[in-house]
């Protein structure tokens, strides 16, 4: 499990139920070319989980100039 602390996470996800924003994810997890979030809402209290998905070249830093 990773600390949400990263800078990038998504932030002010709308509640599925309620509408209300939150914040950021509770829990997240990294994978190469995936990350999973876990949203539970303050105001209802609803949890919901949402997936990211990477293209491969999305994982490979670009060329570093000399």
């Amino acid at each position: 499990m990773v600390a949400v602390v990263s800078d990038y996470l998504p932030h002010q996800n709308p509640c599925a139920q309620c509408g209300k924003p939150i914040a950021t994810p509770v829990w997240f997890e990294d994978e190469p070319r995936r990350t999973w979030y876990l949203w539970q809402c303050a105001h209802c209290g609803y949890q919901f989980e949402a997936v990211a998905f990477f293209s491969e070249a999305a994982g490979k830093p670009g060329a570093i100039a000399a």
